[in-house]
């Protein structure tokens, strides 16, 4: 793998390393931080600072939170191109549904989002002295990073921060773990500013749009986490917070690849300030741009995925018959016009001959010359991952196998700029849809009114099938993939390179709890199945 990820993981481990006597639940006697009995906070403000930074690299990171999300699912993979990207098949395992519980991506999200909990629970605690501002910042945040835990591994291990520091987490699970993120988002809701569309999302920071938005997931994804059916109420109540976030002024807009700049749109409810150098270059060929020393060369995605978009299955190109989301591939760099966010590269924006949306086929300079791998090979972006003999493989392959994706553009400040959307209108909208056909309506004008916006064919109903994929057309490489996918029944079912014992099997619905963690708290049970 290239040495610019390591510095990546390298990062994220740093934040482990920080704060690992968080990270383990189970606090030792030696643990200093909570040894004595915890006290309260003296600045909880810095301690909300603390929080956020550490959101922005949990979220930002391509591994861990987002691997499980995306690279367990049908829209993302990562093969083994020669000898990058081997590590042990720890990006293979993902995809393939054979991860075990000392996986590095699955070990890592259970400390580090039940650490933000606890961070959180000190800053609610009443010695803190936490402002309201602190109470609704701290809020969100502990429901969101329970939230994950619970959707990841169905049981949230809680640790109540007036008890003595020997006491043992108290493990939450179905309509316990919900009232409980609910109540928070309650706190969230009432406590956050309302911060308006197009005003920048308050640099970073949650709103009462946020917590209204995560409270309509949460809600939309109950009926799994309790093993029920969708209940009317609970939908009624997603098209209700919807229609509260549209009401703050949130909407659908036009121009698909401009939400994803550094820039003020209607429909960013929420994003991080983290850095987007991971979603462009993990995927970029090492010769597809100069900028940050190359592409890595890494993710990809399926070909049925791809197909699930309108347009032709073999090109992509500027001006054909595709739906806008797709993208398309550029034949040549554009001019430099000093645009916001972008560098001059011989009269030419740099990076501009890079593609948005899906690359495939050849891919081509800034000069119009048609771009080689690094064996002098067409850099043509295929379809199928195959080995060198030709085999349908997950090891082996050359340096051009699969589609790549590219939203965050590198013409746009290189990946430098502090901008990855979290929440977005589109994905609220849909989820109003949803409701409204989990609860016998019709959401066909709902899901057609995105569709011209994006340029895509109206449909004339809309069946439960379709409803997914417009959200996996929507909302691809956003993080959504896998809990969509688990929510529509479908994250068990075979695609390319599942492993056969895999498909079809429940057990994969959840992560298993690792195993340092079952030691050190007797209240968790490991996950059926492991």
């Amino acid at each position: 793998m290239k040495r610019i990820i390591n510095k990546v993981y390298l990062f994220a481990f740093s934040f482990v390393l920080v704060f690992s006597a968080c990270t383990n639940l189970e606090i030792e006697e030696t643990d200093s931080l909570i040894s004595d009995g915890f006290q309260g906070l003296a600045n909880p403000s810095s301690s909300v600072d603390e929080l956020y930074n550490r959101l922005n690299g949990q979220y930002g990171d391509q591994a861990n939170l987002y691997a499980l999300n995306e690279v367990t699912t049908d829209a993302a993979l990562v093969p083994t191109r020669g000898t990058d990207w081997g590590d042990n098949g720890r990006w293979r395992n993902l995809h393939t549904h054979e991860w075990n519980a000392e996986a590095v991506d699955i070990v890592t999200p259970f400390n580090d989002w039940n650490a933000n909990q606890l961070i959180a629970s000190q800053i609610l605690d009443s010695r803190s002295n936490p402002s309201d501002q602190n109470i609704g910042d701290a809020s969100f945040v502990r429901a969101y990073s329970m939230w994950i835990i619970l959707d990841l591994f169905g049981q949230v291990p809680f640790r109540d921060v007036t008890l003595p520091s020997s006491s043992i987490p108290e493990v939450l699970t179905g309509q316990a773990a919900l009232d409980f993120i609910l109540a928070d988002l309650e706190q969230a809701i009432s406590k956050l500013p309302s911060v308006s569309a197009s005003s920048g999302e308050a640099n970073g920071r949650a709103s009462k749009a946020a917590a209204k938005f995560l409270k309509a997931k949460v809600l939309l994804n109950k009926f799994i986490y309790i093993d029920g059916t969708a209940e009317s109420a609970d939908m009624a109540q997603v098209v209700s917070l919807v229609d509260e976030i549209a009401s703050e002024g949130y909407g659908l807009q036009a121009g698909y690849f401009d939400l994803f700049r550094n820039t003020a749109d209607n429909e960013t409810i929420w994003s991080l300030r983290s850095s987007t150098g991971n979603r462009i270059f993990n995927g970029l060929h090492y010769n597809s741009t100069a900028l940050r020393g190359g592409g890595w060369n890494g993710f990809s995605t399926l070909a049925e995925y791809y197909d699930l978009f309108e347009g032709d299955a073999n090109s992509n190109p500027v001006g054909g018959t595709q739906e806008e989301r797709r993208g398309f591939v550029p034949t040549e760099g554009t001019a430099f016009t000093g645009e916001e966010g972008t560098s001059d590269n011989g009269g030419l924006e740099d990076g501009s001959n890079v593609g948005f949306g899906f690359l495939i086929g050849q891919q081509y300079d800034l000069d119009g010359t048609a771009l080689k791998d690094r064996a002098g090979a067409p850099l043509t972006f295929k379809r199928n991952f195959q080995d060198g003999s030709g085999n349908n493989s997950l090891i082996n392959n050359d340096e051009t196998t699969g589609i790549r994706v590219i939203k965050y553009h590198p013409k746009y400040g290189g990946g430098d700029e502090p901008h990855e959307i979290v929440f977005r209108y589109a994905d609220a909208h849909l989820m109003k849809a949803e409701a409204l056909m989990r609860s016998g309506g019709d959401p066909t004008a709902l899901v057609n009114e995105l569709r011209a916006i994006r340029g895509a064919t109206p449909f004339g109903t809309v069946s439960e099938q379709q409803l997914l994929d417009e959200r996996g057309r929507e909302l691809y490489a956003e993080s959504w993939r896998r809990n969509d996918m688990i929510r529509f029944g479908q994250y068990t079912r075979d695609w390319e390179f599942k492993a056969a014992n895999s498909i079809g099997n429940s057990t994969y619905e959840l992560f298993p709890i690792p195993a340092a963690q079952l030691l050190a708290n007797p209240n968790l049970v490991q996950n059926p199945g492991y």
